[in-house]
C-alpha cells in the first residue's frame, strides 16, 4: 500500500467525519445547556456550545484506527503508538468531566502528570542530556506544559485549533523530509494525518464567528497529542534514534511549537509583572492584546497562523544549513518576535485600579524601570545581541558561511567592540531617543554612533594586536548590517504602529484640501485620534503637477476642479482645509463649491492652538 494514498484517505476521513459530526455535537450541547456563557473574564460575548473536541477526538481516532487496520498491520502502526492513544483518551476524558462539572485545577494537573509519567514509562521521552533522570523529568514537563500550553492558547475562536492544525503539518513533513527516517515515521504520520484532518473538518465551525467550542476535552487533547509525537522514540529499542537529530535537538521541537510556548510565557510574565495570579482567566492574551490595538479577531488570528507558520518553516529549513547560519536565522527571528510582543506588552488591558501599579518590594526589575533605566536597560541589552549577530554574521558573509578557524578571532574581538559600540552609541545620543518617537533625521544619530564605534574597535585591536589576523572586510561589512539593525529596531515600533492606526482606522471617509506641510499634519492627527470618527482618503491640491503623487501614502486625487467627482466616488462626507494663510477664505470657497454642486459635506479647517 502506498503511504501518502493511505496518509490521504485517513485524512480525508478525518476531515468528513469531523464536519459531519461537529453540528451533531453541537446540537447536543445546546440541547442540554452545555454551553460557555459570556464572562468578564471570558472574551466571546455570546452563549456558545461546547464538546467540539468530541467531534475531533472521535472522528481523528476513527480514521486513524480503520485506515491502520485496512492498509497496515496491527503490530506495525497501531501497537506502538497504543500509549499515545490511550494516554490522549484520559486526557479527553479529563478534559471532558471538566467541562461538564468544573474540576478543581489542580486535580486536572495532578491527573496530567500522572498520564505524562505513564507515558514516559513506556519510552516517550526526549534523550537531550546524558542524564536519564534529566530526560526523564524534562520530558514530563514538555508533555503537561505544552497540553496545557494549547489549553490557554483556546482563548479566541479558531485560534488553538488552527496553530494545532499548523503544527501538526508541519511535523508531518518534518518526518517526510529528515534524511534518517525514524523507526515510527510513517505511523506517527498516519495519526498526524488524521489529526490534521479532524482539525480542519472543525475548524469550518470554530473559525470566526464560532459557533462551537471545544472545550477543555479538545484543547487538552490536541495539545497533548502533539507534545507525544515530538518526544517518540522506539519504545521498545533501547538504542531508538531520537525523532530529531542532535543538531536541532531543541530548536526543531520549540519552533513546531512555538506559538502557544510564547503565548503562555508572555501571559504568564505579564501576569507576574502586574502582581497578578498566573492561573486566573483574563484578556491579556496575545490576541487580546492584538484586538486591542485594532485589529480584527480574525486579522489577530490570521497574525498568530502566520507567526506559526514563519515558526514552522524555520523548523524545516535550519536542518541542512551550517550551525552559524541557522543561529543566526533564528535569532533575528526571535528578535523581531522580541520587538513585536514588545509592542503588545504596553498595551493596557489591566484596570487601573488604586495601588495595582505599585511595585513589589525587592523585585530588580521594577526598581529599575521606577527609576527611570527601563528603556536604557533595554535598548543595551538589545544592542549586545544586534552587535553579536551583526559581527558573527558579517564573519560569515566575509568567510563564505563557514568561520572556521576565524572564531577564535571573533570571540577575542567580540568584548572590545561590545565596550566600543556601545560607548560610542551612548555618546552619540542614541539612548537619549525615544523608539516610540524615531524620526528620519535619527539616522544621522546612528551612522554616527556605529561608525564610531567601528572605528574606534579597529583602532583597539590595532593597538592591543597590530590587527593580526583580522579581516578588515569583517568590520566594513559589519558597519553596513549593524547600521541596518539598530535602524530597523529603532524604527520598528514606529512603522508599526503606523501601519496598526492606518489598517484599522474606521470613520467618516475624509478628504483634505492642502497636500503641504499643514494637510501632513492633519493626516497624522486623523491616524492617531480615534475620537476624531475620520477615514482619511486623499488629498486635493491646487498645483495641478501634485496629481497622482503619494503624500504620507495617501494620494493626491486632483484640484479644486474635480472636487464634485471625488467627493461622488468616494463618498466624501468631511473636507478638512489645512492652508495656514489664508484658512478662512479657502474654508468658505470650498463651502460654496460644495453648495454649488450639492453636494452634503461638511468643510472643516485646520487651526493649530498654542495656549498660555
Amino acid at each position: 500500500m502506498n503511504p501518502l494514498l493511505a496518509y490521504s484517505i485517513a485524512f480525508l476521513i478525518a476531515f468528513g467525519g469531523s464536519v459531519l459530526l461537529t453540528p451533531l455535537v453541537r446540537n447536543v450541547a445546546v440541547k442540554y445547556n452545555y454551553v460557555a456563557t459570556p464572562r468578564v473574564d471570558r472574551w466571546h460575548q455570546k452563549t456558545t456550545g461546547l464538546f467540539g473536541g468530541v467531534s475531533i477526538y472521535v472522528s481523528m481516532m476513527a480514521a486513524w484506527l480503520i485506515s491502520s487496520a485496512v492498509f497496515f498491520q496491527f503490530q506495525n502502526y497501531i501497537q506502538p503508538l497504543l500509549p499515545v492513544a490511550l494516554g490522549g483518551a484520559a486526557i479527553f476524558l479529563l478534559g471532558l468531566v471538566d467541562d461538564i462539572s468544573e474540576i478543581n485545577p489542580q486535580y486536572k494537573l495532578i491527573g496530567q502528570v500522572v498520564v505524562a509519567s505513564v507515558l514516559v514509562i513506556f519510552g516517550f521521552q526526549f534523550n537531550w542530556f546524558e542524564s536519564k533522570t534529566a530526560n526523564l523529568l524534562i520530558s514530563i514537563f514538555w508533555i503537561v506544559g505544552i497540553t496545557n500550553a494549547f489549553n490557554l492558547l483556546d482563548n479566541m475562536d479558531g485560534l488553538s485549533a488552527g496553530v494545532a492544525c499548523i503544527s501538526g503539518f508541519f511535523l508531518f513533513l518534518w518526518l517526510a523530509l529528515m534524511p534518517g527516517a525514524h523507526v515510527l515515521a510513517a505511523p506517527v504520520q498516519l495519526i498526524l494525518a488524521a489529526y490534521i484532518g479532524s482539525l480542519l473538518g472543525f475548524l469550518f465551525y470554530n473559525f470566526n464567528p464560532a459557533s462551537i467550542f471545544m472545550g477543555d476535552a479538545g484543547s487538552l487533547f490536541i495539545g497533548f497529542l502533539l507534545a507525544s509525537l515530538t518526544v517518540i522514540e522506539n519504545p521498545s529499542n533501547e538504542q531508538a534514534v531520537p525523532l530529531f537529530n542532535q543538531l536541532s535537538v531543541i530548536a526543531i521541537p520549540c519552533l513546531i511549537m512555538f506559538i502557544p510556548i510564547l503565548d503562555t510565557a508572555f501571559v504568564s510574565f505579564m501576569r507576574k509583572l502586574f502582581s497578578r495570579s498566573i492561573f486566573q482567566g483574563g484578556r491579556d492574551h496575545s490576541s487580546h492584546r492584538m484586538v486591542a490595538i485594532g485589529f480584527s479577531e480574525r486579522k489577530a488570528v490570521i497574525v498568530l497562523y502566520l507567526f506559526a507558520v514563519i515558526s514552522g518553516v524555520l523548523a524545516l529549513g535550519i536542518y541542512p544549513l551550517d550551525t552559524g547560519i541557522s543561529a543566526v536565522i533564528i535569532t533575528l527571528y526571535l528578535i523581531l518576535v522580541l520587538l513585536f510582543w514588545t509592542y503588545l506588552a504596553n498595551v493596557e488591558v489591566y484596570s487601573r485600579t488604586p495601588g495595582s501599579m505599585e511595585k513589589k518590594a525587592g523585585t530588580i526589575l521594577p526598581v529599575w524601570v521606577e527609576a527611570g533605566y527601563g528603556q536604557t536597560l533595554f535598548s543595551i541589552l538589545m544592542d549586545l545581541i544586534l552587535i553579536t549577530v551583526a559581527y558573527y554574521t558579517s564573519y560569515l558573509l566575509r568567510f563564505g558561511g563557514v568561520i572556521g578557524p576565524n572564531f577564535d578571532f571573533f570571540f577575542k574581538s567580540l568584548p572590545i567592540l561590545f565596550a566600543c559600540q556601545i560607548f560610542s552609541l551612548y555618546s552619540s545620543g542614541v539612548y537619549q531617543r525615544l523608539w516610540w518617537g524615531s524620526r528620519l533625521g535619527d539616522i544621522a544619530v546612528y551612522v554616527k554612533g556605529v561608525t564610531a564605534g567601528t572605528v574606534m574597535a579597529m583602532l583597539t585591536l590595532l593597538f592591543l594586536y597590530r590587527f593580526q589576523s583580522f579581516s578588515r572586510a569583517v568590520f566594513i561589512i559589519y558597519w553596513g548590517v549593524m547600521l541596518i539593525f539598530i535602524s530597523f529596531s529603532r524604527f520598528f515600533f514606529r512603522l508599526l504602529d503606523e501601519w496598526v492606526s492606518r489598517g484599522n482606522h474606521k470613520g467618516k471617509p475624509t478628504l483634505i484640501y492642502g497636500a503641504g506641510i499643514g494637510g501632513q499634519m492633519v493626516v497624522r492627527e486623523i491616524e492617531t485620534n480615534e475620537d476624531l470618527g475620520l477615514l482619511m482618503v486623499g488629498f486635493i491640491d491646487d498645483d495641478p503637477r501634485k496629481k497622482g503623487k503619494k503624500i504620507n501614502g495617501y494620494p493626491v486625487l486632483g484640484c479644486d476642479k474635480h472636487l464634485k467627482l471625488i467627493v461622488k466616488k468616494y463618498n466624501i462626507q468631511e473636507i478638512i482645509v489645512s492652508f495656514r494663510d489664508n484658512g478662512l477664505e479657502k474654508k468658505k470657497e470650498v463651502h460654496r463649491l460644495c453648495t454649488c454642486d450639492g453636494l452634503d459635506t461638511a468643510v472643516r479647517r485646520m487651526r493649530l492652538v498654542i495656549e498660555p
